[in-house]
């Protein structure tokens, strides 16, 4: 497949067998099933286990085939997940076994689906995956826009009537019972306005996901030409009405590190025509801002919001407890000991993995992350750049929100994509 005005790689239809490659191609449906059919998956009320059985089919297909190589460095993530499985032994209630369950398999998918598109160099090209990681971006502008259009909506899933009734106490499964398209109560004492949620269960999940995309998507936008690129850049000018709305502070500080960072390695990289349309898109988020008035909006939430030093006061809470286990942590979060706080081990992944894993664990997952940015860091390719952009701000964002599974399985896809082109498998020379 030909991507005009791009360099190749990862994109020939047949490229000869490298060493110890064996097998038929993978195939790109079980990619293509998580992400395009996800809207499905969502109203059926799945969205969060769907991606489980799909990267299920990927590892039966890899042993297949007999693709299942692994780049250098990869030891990192493989060393946090032994880490993360021990963990177990701090668990100390039912309910808190389940979420222990739940995640265990949300990385484990994760780690497939990077080996999946790492392995998959002949079918899952970088246009293909960039392509399919738009169509969900899309998905999330308009979810976006249903939750700011009818922000009381809600309805009970599928998922609801067969699930035990004993599962439903536990808050993720509960969640996904009943989908909501925003996070908007208005009979709060404390007055919000709607902010959208859909296809996520969060507001900070759906910024997330909107600001790592992002990135990708400019980078797709410049493969197009005629109407469908004029399509896709109308669509970023519209998708900012959405995503200021959800006034998420994380968010816009990952959108503007993503603006600054790849503008400068554009620029660098002498990619001039990319470059141009970053600034204009750059310059489609000012004058959105602007005319939104987001800077009022975002200080009206504050003053009206303790959660910047409720936040605080948890971090420190959640480093001081981690202290008194630090090797494995406590399996799963644990409810705080100020009423009315958030559980300790949320608030972002960071403190969740310390918290939940232990100390070791934290560093192997951080390392993972920084591995994979940096290793992706000396292409000048503008996919490429994207990608690493990509990671970027997952690494920003980690220590704010939660990235499990949507926005970490979105950067492993990444990764695996860039670091194909930038770091030999193992064995390889």
């Amino acid at each position: 497949m030909t991507v005009v005005g791009l360099p190749q790689f990862g994109s020939r239809t047949r490229a000869p067998a490298a060493s110890g490659e064996t097998g038929a191609d993978l195939p790109r449906w079980p990619l293509a099933a998580m992400f395009v059919l996800f809207p499905v998956w969502w109203a059926l009320g799945v969205g969060e286990i769907a991606w489980i059985p799909l990267a299920a089919v990927m590892v039966l297909y890899m042993v297949r085939t007999g693709r299942y190589r692994v780049p250098r460095g990869y030891g990192l993530w493989l060393l946090f997940l032994l880490l993360m499985l021990l963990s177990v032994i701090g668990i100390d209630a039912p309910d808190r076994f389940v979420g222990f369950v739940y995640r265990v398999l949300s990385y484990l998918t994760v780690t497939v689906v990077f080996m999946y598109v790492y392995n998959a160099r002949n079918t899952l090209t970088v246009r293909y995956v960039l392509g399919v990681l738009t169509v969900f971006w899309v998905y999330v502008v308009v979810g976006g826009y249903l939750g700011l259009l009818f922000p009381q909506f809600s309805f009970t899933t599928p998922f609801a009537y067969v699930v035990p009734e004993a599962l439903k106490a536990n808050e993720i499964i509960g969640e996904m019972t009943v989908r909501r398209l925003t996070s908007y109560n208005p009979d709060s004492w404390v007055p919000a306005e709607p902010r959208p949620t859909a296809p996520f269960l969060y507001a900070n999940g759906w910024g997330n996901v909107y600001s790592m995309l992002l990135p990708i998507v400019v980078a797709y936008a410049g493969m197009l030409r005629g109407w469908r690129l004029v399509l896709l850049f109308i669509g970023i000018a519209a998708s900012v009405v959405p995503a200021y709305l959800t006034l998420n502070r994380g968010m816009f500080v990952g959108i503007g590190v993503a603006v600054l960072y790849a503008g400068i390695r554009l620029a660098i990289a002498g990619q001039t025509r990319v470059l141009l349309s970053v600034l204009a898109i750059a310059a489609v988020l000012i004058a959105g801002g602007v005319a939104l008035d987001v800077g009022t909006r975002v200080e009206a939430r504050i003053e009206s919001s303790p959660s910047t030093e409720d936040r605080f006061q948890l971090y420190t809470e959640t480093i001081e407890r981690s202290l008194e286990s630090p090797m494995f942590g406590y399996g799963a979060p644990r409810p705080s000991s100020v009423a009315g706080a958030p559980s300790v081990g949320t608030q972002g992944q960071v403190w969740m993995v310390m918290f939940s894993h232990g100390f070791p664990a934290l560093v192997m997952f951080l390392g993972w992350l920084l591995w994979s940015f940096a290793v992706t860091i000396r292409s000048r390719e503008p996919a490429v750049i994207a990608l690493n952009t990509t990671l970027l701000v997952i690494l920003v964002e980690v220590f704010y929100y939660g990235v499990l599974p949507d926005g970490l399985i979105l950067s492993m896809a990444a990764a695996g994509l860039a670091m194909r082109a930038q770091t030999p498998s193992l064995g390889e020379r």
